[in-house]
């Protein structure tokens, strides 16, 4: 059996993404935006592993702070496959809110639709309560 530590690991060059992403949780905080780019650039479709690392590492970073971490538009955040079962989530529970207290305002609804991304869980978590 042969041990290989995470931070050595990090310290190897040319990593493949999937071996690169196991580093994210020992990576100095600084170079984190570079080895996202490491494993984004040829492997976008791990985007969404990249962040669920990095929130758990960074419990305390909301989606938005952490896309901003690693220089992603938040926006592409909304076309991977978690964030579209979590929007459609949160449109059943808006039509279970409807249908509870009757329709939400025009003002309502565009205030809510323009709240950021972080924003929206809040209003997700108080629909289940």
């Amino acid at each position: 059996m042969h041990w290989l530590s995470l931070d050595e690991l990090g310290q190897r060059h040319g990593l493949d993404p999937l071996s690169s992403l196991l580093t994210l949780p020992v990576l100095p905080k600084l170079e984190i935006p570079n080895a996202t780019e490491r494993i984004l650039q040829p492997r976008p479709d791990l985007l969404e592993i990249v962040v669920t690392v990095l929130g758990e590492r960074f419990p305390h970073l909301t989606r938005e702070e952490i896309m901003a971490l690693i220089n992603i538009p938040t926006d592409h955040l909304r076309h991977t496959r978690f964030a579209q079962e979590w929007m459609a989530e949160g449109e059943a529970r808006g039509r279970q809110l409807s249908r509870r207290c009757g329709p939400l305002s025009e003002a309502s609804t565009a205030r809510i639709q323009a709240l950021p991304l972080s924003q929206h869980a809040g209003w997700t978590q108080t629909l289940s309560n």
